[in-house]
């Protein structure tokens, strides 16, 4: 649990839970807290730390919905709190299944402590959606808020904040060298589309990326892991016309085993 500066008034928070990547971006006069971490506990302790950086008033942003991201968002209010506004329709759909699913999760793992945060725990929906880009004035400093297509999830947002080259990727960049796979293929991933993103991403000429898990990348990273997507896409292609079975595909993939096998998996 430690702050990382990536440039003046511009944080990224590590945690060896998840190995979760948080962030927070101070202007003159607001802060804009990106993510928030799995329960109320957790949130309750991301709070304070943004305290110790400042006392500014704040605001939340959550990359996408899934649980570890956004559901820790108690200890902020009264807020803003900005999402895509396909986040809104997934955490209302289906936010208490997920937090059910985790908690039985950490229940499965002898981890009671953390089922209970997330008993109790309630989920805050965004109040302000974003459909393609939004910008948030935190005085003398403005952040934009960029929908860039679809990738982990059909909602991911990225937090860009062009006067210090930095954005926050939410799960559309994880760092496999942290120990997690450079991408997490879940049944609401976008393989065919994620590449695209990527190149959106270096569009933005960034200097640093923030990863959803793990630690912070730069351009030479994405454009390796661009070049993996498209890599897994035509494998995935190869499958649907006949050419590969799936454990050739897997066997010719430069990634491993479980990576592969979730990228093909994806709809």
């Amino acid at each position: 649990m430690t702050w990382l500066e990536l440039a003046d008034g511009v944080y990224a928070r590590r945690y060896e839970e998840l190995d979760l990547t948080v962030g927070l971006v101070v202007g003159g006069e607001r802060c804009l807290v990106v993510d928030v971490r799995g329960d109320v506990d957790q949130g309750a302790e991301l709070a304070a730390a943004v305290r110790e950086i400042t006392p500014l008033p704040w605001s939340v942003v959550y990359t996408h919905a899934h649980f570890d991201h956004a559901f820790g968002t108690t200890a902020f209010l009264p807020c803003d709190v900005w999402a895509h506004e396909g986040c809104l329709t997934e955490l209302t759909t289906y936010g208490d299944g997920a937090r059910l699913k985790w908690i039985q999760h950490y229940l499965g793992e002898k981890r009671p402590e953390m089922a209970e945060a997330l008993e109790r725990t309630e989920i805050t929906l965004p109040d302000k959606p974003v459909v393609d880009t939004a910008e948030i004035d935190l005085g003398g400093r403005t952040v934009v808020l960029r929908f860039l297509g679809r990738a982990h999830t059909d909602h991911d947002l990225f937090v860009h904040v062009p006067d210090a080259g930095v954005i926050y990727a939410g799960d559309a960049v994880e760092n496999a060298e942290a120990g997690f796979s450079a991408f997490s293929f879940n049944d609401g991933s976008f393989l065919a589309e994620w590449p695209g993103v990527m190149d959106a991403i270096l569009a933005l000429e960034p200097k640093i990326i923030v990863a959803g898990h793990g630690d912070p990348v730069d351009t030479a990273f994405i454009e390796k892991h661009r070049d993996g997507l498209r890599e897994l896409v035509a494998l995935k292609s190869g499958i649907a016309a006949g050419d590969l079975t799936t454990d050739e595909a897997v066997a010719r993939s430069s990634y491993p085993e479980d990576v592969t096998r979730g990228a093909l998996e994806t709809p």
